[in-house]
């Protein structure tokens, strides 16, 4: 298993009502699935990275909230623009900010249980022609639709859950 991917990487697959209603889950209640993975966490192990080379657990529930924020504008730009360019950025850039380092993470643990009420409600109430809905993204220059985005946000949060969970097996913690 590549630790960098513990849950593999992300596979985009067709629409299905199936699936949509498994990514919505998955959206609703990863705010949870977060709190959990860091619960009893002290400071030591917030500042533990969950692999060599990675971010520690700290910058991981940070940049969850921050990339998940990009994840609610590209929705809403997506929503009410014809095809709009969305702004990539630089995450790794973004963890060496210093609010990854002196911002308790309650405070972005916060921001992605509203993130996610707001991306959950507008996602759930797309209709048909909305989830044909494009954009562009700048650093791939490649189009993507509203399915897309969807499916990449509901692994991105299981995706950095399970870099959390998978150091606690490792550590016993």
């Amino acid at each position: 298993m590549d630790p960098r991917y513990p849950i593999g990487k992300y596979e985009p697959a067709p629409f299905s009502n199936e699936l949509k209603e498994e990514r919505l889950a998955d959206i609703k209640f990863l705010p949870g699935l977060l709190e959990k993975a860091i619960e009893n966490l002290d400071e030591a192990q917030l500042d533990t990275p969950y692999r060599e080379g990675g971010w520690t657990v700290k910058q991981v529930v940070h940049h969850v909230a921050d990339s998940h924020m990009n994840a609610l504008s590209r929705l809403k730009f997506t929503l009410t623009e014809d095809n709009p360019t969305i702004m990539g950025y630089d995450e790794e850039a973004w963890a060496k900010t210093i609010d990854y380092t002196i911002v308790p993470i309650n405070i972005s643990l916060t921001m992605i249980h509203t993130l996610h009420a707001k991306v959950y409600a507008l996602f759930a109430n797309l209709s048909d022609e909305d989830w044909k809905r494009t954009y562009v993204h700048s650093h791939s220059k490649k189009q993507f639709d509203l399915w897309f985005l969807l499916g990449m946000y509901a692994w991105h949060g299981k995706h950095h859950v399970a870099h959390i969970t998978t150091l606690r097996e490792q550590k016993g913690w």
